[in-house]
């Protein structure tokens, strides 16, 4: 849906270390990285672009799309041992829809993020 998405983060190094780790169950790799930060994607057509501000951002919510249950899963277990904060474990969210089903996060500057999976159970 989007093309790309750019915000600043507190601690450039920090934050990157916890999205690659977060991300990598989810196939994101990394585009490039310059003096202008770093460029992830997962099919080169849509990224999610970090650099350092001293500015303090508002909260964002980034949700990542998922193939399927575990890579809901494999993000939230690889997003924790990144020193992410729990946000809700991975699981249905049937207020949203009955297949909705997504994991949530704190990031190193308080966003949330989730990554789900709108597929039924295989």
């Amino acid at each position: 849906m989007f093309d790309h998405v750019v915000f600043g983060v507190s601690n450039y190094a920090v934050s990157k270390a916890f999205y690659l780790q977060a991300l990598t169950p989810l196939g994101v790799t990394v585009v490039q990285e310059g003096l202008l930060g770093i460029e992830l994607s997962t099919d080169g057509k849509s990224s999610l672009c970090l650099f350092e501000a001293k500015e303090k951002p508002a909260h964002l919510h980034l949700a990542f799309i998922a193939k399927d249950r575990q890579q809901v899963a494999d993000f939230y277990q690889a997003a924790l041992e990144a020193g992410g904060k729990d946000n809700g474990a991975p699981g249905l969210r049937p207020q949203y829809h009955a297949s909705y089903y997504a994991a949530f996060v704190i990031d190193p500057d308080g966003h949330n993020i989730e990554a789900v999976c709108h597929e039924p159970e295989a």
